[in-house]
C-alpha cells in the first residue's frame, strides 16, 4: 500500500525539521511526502528546500487557512491511505507507518486512529497529557469521544467519495470531517491501541481560552451541518474526557 503523508505549515522554521525527519526516517519505503507552505517569511521555505528530493511534492503559496492548505495537500495525494502530520508534531518512532499499514491490511478499515501524547513545547520528553482513544462504538461522538486527528489515517478513496475539509470552520474542520466520515457515512473504523504521534502543546487548537471556546462552538455546529442530533450539553460532555487526560498516565 502506498502511503501519502501531508504536512502544512506557515512560519514553522523552529520545529518543522522534527516533523519532516520523523517522516523521512520511517522504515516503510512506499511513502509520498507532501508539504504545503502558506508563503512563509521566516526561513521555513529554505529549510524545507534543504531536504531536496527527499520530499515528493512541495508547494508554497498563500492560502486562506490551515484547512485550505490541508485540502491542497489532499488533492495532490496519490497514496492508498493518507495521513496528516502537523509541523509541530512528529511520529513517535521509525516504524509507525509500517505498523499502520499492517493494521490497515489486517482490518480492511476505511479509517484508522490511535493514541496521542501531548508534550512540552521545548522539552519533548516531558509528557503533559495522554490522549487515550478507544474502539469506536455507535453513539461515542455524542458522549464526547472523538479520535485525535494527527493519528487519523484514511483510505484515499474515502476522501474522493465524501469530500475534504470544510474551510468555513477555522478550528474544528478536522472534527467535522471525522464526524462526517465515521458517523454520517459509516466508515469502517479500526483503533490501533498505541501512541503514534507526539504533539507539542501550544498549537491553534490548544492555545488560549478564546480558541477553546470557538472550537467548541464549531464542534457543536459540525453536528448540525451533518443533520446529526446532539445534546445542548455536548460541550460539557466533550470537556470531561480531556480533563482526565491530564490526570491519567499510560505506558
Amino acid at each position: 500500500m502506498k502511503v501519502s503523508i501531508v504536512t502544512v505549515c506557515y512560519n514553522s522554521k523552529e520545529y518543522i525539521s522534527c516533523a519532516i525527519e520523523s517522516v523521512l526516517n520511517q522504515t516503510y519505503k512506499d511513502i509520498e511526502y507532501i508539504i504545503i507552505d502558506g508563503a512563509s517569511t521566516d526561513g521555513t521555505i529554505e529549510l524545507i528546500k534543504s531536504y531536496d528530493t527527499k520530499i515528493t511534492k512541495f508547494i508554497s503559496e498563500k492560502d486562506t487557512g490551515i484547512y485550505d492548505a490541508m485540502n491542497k495537500g489532499l488533492s495532490l495525494a496519490t497514496g492508498d491511505i493518507v495521513g496528516i502530520i502537523n509541523s509541530d508534531d512528529f511520529y513517535i518512532n521509525t516504524t509507525t507507518i509500517a505498523s499502520i499499514v499492517t493494521e490497515f491490511k489486517k482490518s480492511n478499515a476505511d479509517v484508522l486512529f490511535a493514541d496521542l501524547i501531548f508534550v512540552d513545547r521545548e522539552n519533548i520528553d516531558k509528557q503533559i497529557r495522554y490522549w487515550k482513544s478507544k474502539k469506536y462504538i455507535e453513539g461515542s461522538f455524542n458522549s464526547g469521544w472523538h479520535p485525535s486527528h494527527p493519528t487519523f489515517f484514511v483510505k484515499n478513496e474515502f476522501y474522493k467519495k465524501y469530500g475534504l475539509f470544510k474551510t468555513e470552520l477555522k478550528l474544528a474542520a478536522d472534527f467535522e470531517l471525522m464526524l462526517r466520515f465515521i458517523v454520517k457515512h459509516r466508515a469502517k473504523t479500526h483503533y490501533f491501541n498505541q501512541a503514534t504521534v507526539k504533539m507539542r502543546m501550544g498549537g491553534a487548537s490548544t492555545k488560549g481560552l478564546k480558541n477553546f471556546i470557538q472550537q467548541n462552538i464549531e464542534v457543536y455546529q459540525s453536528f448540525k451541518m451533518n443533520n446529526l442530533k446532539v445534546s445542548f450539553l455536548y460541550p460539557i460532555l466533550r470537556i470531561a474526557p480531556k480533563i482526565l487526560q491530564f490526570i491519567k498516565r499510560y505506558n
